[in-house]
């Protein structure tokens, strides 16, 4: 199976701007200003709505593919490992040891990609679940609400603890870690070698 499909389909435009929009999020949550977290959280939010945009496209315009299929996740792991890394690093609470938690999540999903490379290697489609779907949903969600808590206390609305995005990031980490062992355990086969047909 090739990684067939127009390339530049509508519902595909709407996964690069997913990545396009990367560098301009990461660029406004540096500044540390109230003002810029409240643009980066709407770049956010513009950039996770495309998620469910292209998708929801695809099927509308009869323009599923394979290689939609492919980049769809790729711009979401694109997305949310460089919002989690730029959250890590403006954040002050955060050590430098905290990035075992990037690594998990980097480490899953680099596993998945070699799960779907090699389902569309070998003719067949990935078996996914829901369960992804709502990992990629906690794991947004979770950064809108790390981006909130930044931009409020810059604000002086409320304090909360120092803590908090600690225990969120660690909580999308724990969920990402089980989306990784669903898939394996449903997908495990695609580790073991090809069996050849022999002819009589």
């Amino acid at each position: 199976m090739k990684l067939t499909g127009d390339k530049l389909s509508i519902p595909n435009i709407f996964s690069y701007l997913r990545i396009i929009l990367i560098p301009v999020f990461i660029y406004l949550l540096t500044i540390k200003t109230a003002h810029a977290w409240m643009w980066a959280l709407i770049v956010f939010c513009v950039a996770s709505f495309t998620d469910f945009v292209d998708g929801w496209l695809a099927r509308r315009l009869k323009q599923e593919s394979e290689f939609g299929k492919f980049i769809d996740p790729i711009a979401d792991k694109f997305l949310v490992i460089s919002a989690l890394i730029a959250i890590i690093a403006v954040d002050p609470y955060f050590e430098i040891f905290d990035i075992w938690m990037i690594v998990v999540i980097v480490a899953r999903d680099v596993l998945i990609t070699v799960m779907r490379w090699l389902a569309i290697k070998r003719g067949r489609s990935l078996r996914t679940s829901r369960f992804g779907k709502f990992k990629t949903a906690f794991q947004m969600m979770s950064i809108v609400i790390i981006i909130m808590i930044y931009m409020i206390k810059k604000l002086g609305f409320f304090e909360t603890h120092v803590s908090v995005p600690y225990w969120i990031m660690l909580a999308v980490t724990i969920m990402t870690a089980l989306s990784g062992l669903r898939y394996l355990f449903t997908n495990w086969q695609l580790f073991l070698p090809e069996k050849k047909e022999t002819r009589e």
